[in-house]
């Protein structure tokens, strides 16, 4: 049986009640380098994209799923599918723990474990990639930790601050 529960935290469709903790994420300019976000979104953005939160994945080609504490309705982080490929089983991973107080607490490994489960046992993705860029040495661990190989490097692709990054390609292989 697939679960999005794990022991302290759990996965959930968006709601409306989300509204104000998205429209914060999405407009917090210092997390835009990662989110490859150039510009502020209204809430009245944010209320249409929630309410067409509920299209399936294989209409949207992406899942979006707030992370929650167990016993704690109110969102914490985000994990995203997108770039969601049915015909070649594949789809991009994104997380994002928005508080600085809720990270190094394990929460990012056990929600992506879960969604790991979820797009290989539910999903029969063949593949999940993750786009990192190489000073993110916080990500870089915690995809790793589950097995993800950095499988190529795409020079000066990201501007932040004024200067060229490079970002990198993380895949991990449902053997």
């Amino acid at each position: 049986m697939i679960t999005l529960k794990g022991n302290s935290i759990y996965l959930r469709a968006l709601e409306p009640e989300d509204l104000e903790f998205i429209y914060a994420i999405e407009n917090d300019e210092n997390i835009w380098e990662v989110s490859n976000t150039q510009t502020p979104y209204s809430r009245f953005l944010i209320r249409q994209y929630l309410e067409n939160a509920h299209q399936d994945i294989y209409e949207a080609k992406q899942l979006r799923l707030a992370i929650c504490k167990d016993q704690d309705f109110p969102a914490i982080g985000l994990i995203d599918l997108f770039d969601f490929d049915p015909r070649n089983n594949r789809a991009g991973v994104g997380i994002l723990i928005h508080s600085e107080g809720n990270r190094n607490q394990q929460i990012g490994s056990e929600a992506l474990e879960l969604l790991i489960r979820y797009s290989f046992g539910h999903l029969n993705l063949h593949q999940l990639y993750a786009n990192i860029g190489v000073s993110n040495d916080a990500s870089v661990a915690l995809f790793t930790k589950f097995g993800f190989q950095c499988i190529g490097l795409k020079k000066d692709w990201n501007l932040i601050n004024g200067v060229y990054q490079d970002e990198a390609v993380y895949q991990l292989i449902n053997q």
